[in-house]
């Protein structure tokens, strides 16, 4: 619920707007604004839409957005989650939240922490033996442990490969929203968000997804599981790793250049693909 509140206020602070504005345009009250935003109300569905009208989204705003309504309400619906149908994904998760530096590098999915809420879907889906109860709760836990990236205290750094920007499910319309949600994040002043670029070479192939949390555990993650190491050797060997990849990537106006560009691309493949 934090999650949809807080991207509903991103963009309404992209949009120029107060919240006495939107509520206004919207045609609801301003405290319905207010704990909508601060995640102490879940809106309807006729109350997103009419915010959404107010914020004039785009079709990629408006599906992310309906789509975290999706997730919150299937976590209500579903109810708590047990051991058995947990998708993989829940481990990472949970370190990540309990982290104060969590430092990611990724080769062919997004990191989980910037996932869009369908993007998620198609991660937790694609694992094995996944049930749509299970995926709809893990996304709804998903989006609302993302709310971490916003706290002052934390630091974020995440390194990716050009790849992962062009490896996409679902359609060109998810990806754009997910690229949206991409340039919310990496303005962030507790996040770093780098890219290597196709033109410049890896400082050693990439085998895995692997993330760092604080200098005490990585998480290595797999097809099928992940895996929780806290061996001093292998967390040793996985910074020196990531430093390398680090070192490797582009940050600031270059990846926001690179996002845009990208999003340009995804544009045109909107225009002739079908879903």
């Amino acid at each position: 619920m934090k999650a949809l509140g807080m991207r509903l206020r991103e963009l309404r602070a992209g949009a120029g707007l107060t919240g006495a504005v939107l509520a206004q345009r919207a045609g609801v009250g301003q405290p319905t604004v207010s704990k909508v935003e601060t995640g102490r109300m879940v809106p309807s569905a006729d109350v997103l839409d009419r915010l959404s009208r107010a914020l004039d989204l785009d079709d990629a705003a408006t599906c992310e957005v309906r789509d975290l309504l999706a997730a919150v309400e299937a976590a209500a619906d579903s109810g708590p989650a047990s051991g058995d149908d947990a998708p993989v994904g829940a481990v990472l998760d949970d370190a990540v939240l309990s982290a104060r530096l969590v430092r990611s590098f990724q080769c062919v999915v997004l990191p989980a922490m910037l996932q869009s809420a369908e993007y998620a879907r198609h991660v937790f889906a694609s694992a094995p033996n996944s049930t749509p109860e299970a995926v709809g709760r893990a996304v709804a836990a998903r989006m609302e442990r993302q709310s971490v990236l916003y706290e002052p205290g934390r630091e974020s750094v995440f390194v990716l490969t050009e790849g992962v920007l062009r490896t996409w499910p679902g359609t060109p319309a998810l990806m754009l929203a997910q690229f949206d949600r991409l340039l919310a994040v990496e303005s962030l002043s507790t996040v770093r968000l780098g890219v290597i670029p196709w033109r410049r070479p890896v400082p050693l192939l990439p085998r895995h997804g692997f993330t760092l949390c604080d200098q005490r555990a990585v998480v290595v993650e797999a097809f099928a599981d992940e895996r929780v190491t806290v061996d001093p050797a292998e967390l040793a060997a996985y910074e020196a790793t990531f430093g390398r990849f680090e070192q490797a990537a582009v940050f600031g106006d270059d990846v926001r250049e690179l996002l845009l560009r990208l999003m340009e691309e995804f544009r045109g493949m909107r225009d002739t693909l079908t879903p």
